[in-house]
């Protein structure tokens, strides 16, 4: 078993009386006792919290983390001893010192020999809040060493996700119980799938505010994220782009996962950097076939990048993604092969015909002002060319709105020139107005009237900046989820080999929207 363990930060009793009970409601199956983060930190106080744990029912671990390891105030170092040792009599399944500490001859005598007289079960923690460990197999080993029955703890702040593999790997080459995983918003992936590689336990927070670590994850989202079916035949899913805090892709695909009893998880994955960073990633993804990774969906930065590594290291790619110049859809197949797709292309033109109310062949010659250069604008102008709309893409770098543009037959033109427009549908593919720069628009005053269809391809927030602006210009607006929904349903299809359930995915999509 892997144990959703929540780290409680109370002052006083009578505050992590009230956080436990809520821990338990939210469904921890675990909670750690912070005995440093108490106001005046002593033995009686811990003991009391223990039997309060013991009466709800929930496994406790007692932490009197030392300063130097991340505790949140200075305590004795034999005052944490006693605490530990109490704790350990009173019958506490786990107390966590930190392996550097328990190497000094005092501690380790006294706590082996009280160990000895229990149940209880003792964690060694290693913790390094800048950088990962230089290698981790050496310091795994020394921690059994020390003590054979020991459950390793070993933690490591992740400056890029890619720093989450060699956690990745230990888990899964461990042979007893243990505990690693990265800090950081990089390192939030280890956390979520602790249960799918065999992690003893990890740990989440009461909710955003009560953290007790970097990168630690509300349990009710951890929840979201599937931890109750997540075994080690979960296969992987997710978002690579930079942000992805913002999706609603696991929302969506989780929602379905759990209505089709589908054995899966998506996650979003915070690719930092550019081409090198994410051909990082998915060679450090291919070298691990047997993981389960599934395959991905792919937003801003890299759907360029995804196009350029699918040509040099995938399989298959399809057609459309090769004609659009990018690819918004990664399937990992058998033994890791890797197959490329662009539905970006279907969803845009899906979602402005239903706003039409005809079919694609009526933007035959239409006027459109397409906003932005990237991957999004791509998809929409390539399917706005194929039905021969008079398309002219407005760019703040002109470079790219010129290069965009000779690819696909279309004019060009600076974002400046954007107010002369007469285009009767105006596109952005760009994202400003994306949560959390909610207030952003990329169109200035006076290019908004009422006969101009507006669709945003932005669907967070659902109504952005721009579709109020258009409203109130008496404008027909289109939101970006109606896109997202339907380039959703295409990639569900590739993803599962089945047709998702239309009116699943749109209710999960707008209530969390609307929330």
């Amino acid at each position: 078993m892997t144990y959703l363990a929540v780290s409680i930060f109370a002052k006083n009793e009578d505050e992590f009386s009230q956080q436990l009970d809520r821990a338990k409601g939210k469904g921890a199956e675990a909670v750690e006792i912070r005995a440093d983060a108490l106001t005046q930190p002593g033995v009686e106080s811990v003991l009391k919290m223990v039997r309060a744990a013991q009466k709800a029912k929930l496994p406790v671990i007692v932490t009197c983390r030392d300063r130097k390891e991340g505790g949140f105030v200075e305590v004795e170092p034999s005052l944490r001893l006693a605490i530990l040792r109490e704790a350990i009599g009173a019958g506490a399944e786990f107390v966590d010192i930190e392996y550097a500490n328990f190497k000094h001859s005092d501690t380790h005598s006294v706590l082996k020999a009280t160990l000895e007289q229990s149940e209880t079960k003792l964690i060694l923690s290693c913790h390094n809040f800048n950088r990962p460990f230089e290698d981790l197999d050496i310091l795994y080993e020394s921690i059994l060493a020390i003590y054979p029955d020991a459950i390793p703890k070993i933690v490591y702040k992740a400056r890029h996700i890619n720093d989450c593999f060699a956690a990745f790997d230990l888990l899964r080459n461990a042979d007893r119980p243990l505990i690693c995983f990265c800090m950081g918003v990089a390192g939030q992936i280890s956390r979520i799938l602790a249960k799918k590689l065999g992690a003893f336990l990890t740990f989440a927070s009461l909710d955003d505010d009560s953290a007790t670590a970097p990168g630690q994850i509300p349990v009710e989202q951890m929840k979201m994220f599937g931890w109750d079916r997540q075994d080690a035949d979960t296969e992987i899913f997710g978002l690579i782009g930079n942000p992805v805090s913002h999706s609603l892709g696991p929302a969506l695909y989780n929602t379905c996962f759990d209505a089709e009893k589908i054995n899966a998880v998506y996650l979003p994955f915070l690719v930092e950097g550019d081409r090198e960073e994410f051909n990082t990633f998915l060679n450090c993804v291919g070298e691990r076939s047997k993981f389960g990774f599934g395959g991905f969906s792919v937003t801003l930065p890299h759907k360029t990048h995804a196009l350029d590594y699918a040509n040099q290291h995938g399989d298959y790619v399809d057609n459309l993604a090769e004609a659009i110049g990018a690819v918004n859809t990664l399937k990992i197949g058998f033994n890791g092969l890797l197959s490329a797709y662009n539905t970006d292309y279907a969803g845009a033109m899906d979602a402005l015909v239903a706003a039409t109310g005809g079919d694609r062949h009526d933007l035959h010659k239409t006027k459109v002002a397409a906003v932005g250069a990237g991957g999004v604008a791509r998809a929409v102008v390539a399917g706005l060319a194929d039905v021969a709309a008079r398309v002219t893409i407005y760019n703040r770098t002109v470079s790219k709105a010129e290069s965009l543009a000779k690819e696909f037959g279309c004019k060009f033109a600076s974002i400046d020139e954007l107010a002369q427009t007469k285009a009767t549908i105006l596109v952005n593919c760009t994202s400003l107005g994306m949560h959390p720069n909610t207030e952003t628009s990329p169109v200035s005053d006076g290019v908004l009237h009422k006969d101009m269809i507006v669709f945003d391809t932005v669907y967070n927030p659902l109504e952005t900046k721009l579709l109020k602006d258009a409203k109130a210009a008496g404008a027909t607006t289109v939101n970006g989820a109606e896109m997202f929904i339907r380039q959703a349903m295409a990639q569900y299809k590739i993803y599962i080999g089945d047709e998702p359930d239309e009116d699943r995915m749109r209710e999960a999509v707008y209530q969390r929207l609307n929330l």
